[in-house]
């Protein structure tokens, strides 16, 4: 068993970083602000601003692409739930990949051509004004309350790693956040995704092969001792909604998919940056086929983690939470430099998410209400306004990560993601009744989300606890599958009910550009 520390030659002190350490950290946060400033001068319209004049080069889009796939939950979440021994989360991986290789022909045309900036000007031509303002209001609030969570996640990752107030990292992050999107714009960001898979691949490569020859019998005693201890498995098989099986987790990938990668204005803004369709086709399955192994590599660590740690008893104190397994493991076990290398890393990757997702709510709300509030405004006044509302978002998103830290984050996040999931469900029933429906119309939509919120509501009421309380108790008739499948009921229920309270009204006069028939398919299948 190879000792990387004594190798090297350099070894932390009780757990402290080493100067080297500190350096390689540095240096990676100057690098975030000279692309805030290296691109500050191109910022001068609301589209370069937001969709980078639509210049940028396929390589450079399609790890972009990648970046905002996997985003930072991969380095916070997937080595915690591999050491807990559950890989079901890559079965929902597996589901989005499919489900997004087989769109993505579609889609990435459909709004390079009917859209300008905002994926939501799409529901506005193809079910009126209230259609975006339903699909623009649901991504502001939940991207608000995500942004706040990554920023707490990364404060309190930071604390166990370095023992810094989680406060101060939240603070400290947070502006150099607000003025990395502020200055650098969507080019700056998309730079700063590229780095950031780099340091995500290697920091991950390096922890990979680390653990692998720290282990005596490497890969093979992992899978073994991981197998004897049921460290490896996808999860229960049987077809039953009411637990986490590899039914409820593919199902809700397939709508996950569409949701977040086919309305979700942080995707969709970046295929609006590649110079045609074909290259932002190209670059997205890049983006895509690259996901799927690097979700597995960290999954891999976690079960490698646990592997590390049986062998080596003694060494982690028991009752440690799976999720703090790794930031022991980078402060206590890696060598001088990796480590550095690996917090880095996690630094990128939240910097990259967060700075993303302002962007792409500035643009929302610049587009989606600023700029259509009155036509008449110049290109100027927006690109102000957009710039503003980065401040004030990031302010807020910074106020959220604050209230997280300070009263805990479990009834915050319960609460947040109760309300949002009641008022914004069925968004991919919304899009997918537009995309193969040439029937639906807005009354028969509106029918549709007003079933999608009650059934939300009734869902949502019945199956929360406060204190082992019900919210809302109706006995046998309570919701009782997982929470999980809640958002794939949304979705179908906004379908169906749509689908067919629109033939109780008037048939729409549509636009064949904003639908796909089955000629339209087998043309766009043809692209490469």
């Amino acid at each position: 068993m190879l000792n990387f520390k004594l190798i090297l030659g350099i070894t932390h002190s009780a757990g402290r970083l080493h100067v080297v350490d500190y350096i390689i950290i540095s240096l990676s946060l100057l690098m975030v602000l000279y692309f805030a400033f290296r691109f500050s001068k191109k910022q001068d319209t609301t589209e370069n601003y937001y969709i980078v004049g639509k210049k940028l080069p396929n390589w450079v889009l399609g790890l972009s692409l990648l970046a905002t796939i996997v985003s930072s939950i991969t380095f916070l979440a997937y080595p915690g739930a591999g050491y807990s021994g559950s890989w079901i989360l890559l079965v929902q991986g597996i589901a989005v990949t499919v489900v997004l290789f087989a769109i993505i022909r579609f889609i990435v045309p459909l709004y390079r051509n009917a859209i300008g900036i905002s994926a939501y000007e799409y529901f506005e031509k193809r079910f009126g004004y209230f259609a975006r303002l339903y699909g623009a209001l649901g991504f502001i609030a939940a991207y608000l309350s995500k942004m706040g969570t990554i920023m707490f996640l990364l404060g309190t990752a930071l604390n166990g790693i370095l023992g810094i107030d989680p406060l101060l990292v939240i603070w400290v992050v947070g502006i150099l956040i607000i003025i990395t999107t502020l200055f650098g714009g969507m080019e700056g960001i998309i730079w700063l995704d590229v780095v950031q898979v780099f340091l995500l691949i290697g920091a991950g490569l390096a922890v990979f092969f680390i653990l692998l020859f720290s282990i005596e019998g490497g890969f093979s005693t992992i899978l073994s001792v991981a197998k004897e201890n049921n460290r490896i498995g996808f999860g229960s098989t049987d077809f039953n909604f009411t637990e986490l099986t590899v039914w409820v987790m593919a199902i809700n990938g397939v709508f996950f998919a569409i949701q977040n990668y086919g309305t979700n204005q942080l995707i969709v803004q970046r295929f609006l940056t590649a110079k045609s369709s074909r290259d932002a086709i190209r670059s997205s399955l890049m983006g895509i086929f690259l996901s799927l192994p690097l979700w597995a590599l960290f999954m891999f660590i976690g079960t490698a983690l646990f592997v590390y740690y049986e062998v080596n008893p003694g060494v982690l104190a028991e009752g440690t939470k799976p999720d703090a397994v790794f930031p022991i493991f980078i402060i206590s076990e890696l060598p001088v430099g990796i480590t550095g290398l690996v917090i880095a890393g996690l630094i990128a990757a939240g910097f990259s998410s967060v700075t993303g997702e302002l962007n792409s709510v500035s643009a929302v709300l610049t587009t989606d209400f600023y700029g259509r509030s009155k036509k008449a405004r110049t290109d100027k006044q927006k690109l102000y306004f957009g710039k503003i509302t980065v401040i004030i978002t990031g302010s807020i998103a910074l106020t959220i990560a604050s209230i997280y830290t300070i009263i805990g984050s479990e009834g915050a996040l319960g609460l947040v993601f109760l309300l949002y999931s009641i008022v914004s469900g069925g968004v991919a029933g919304m899009f997918l009744l537009g995309l193969f429906s040439t029937r639906a119309n807005k009354q028969g939509l509106y029918i549709g989300l007003l079933a999608c919120v009650f059934f939300t509501a009734y869902a949502v009421l019945t199956s929360t606890q406060i204190d082992g309380i019900l919210l809302l108790d109706l006995g046998s008739w309570n919701f009782t599958h997982h929470k999980f499948m809640l958002g794939v009921y949304s979705h179908v229920i906004v379908w169906v009910v749509g689908y067919f309270a629109s033939l109780f009204f008037k048939p729409p006069l549509v636009d064949s550009t904003l639908v796909i028939n089955r000629s339209k398919m087998r043309r766009m299948l043809r692209i490469s």
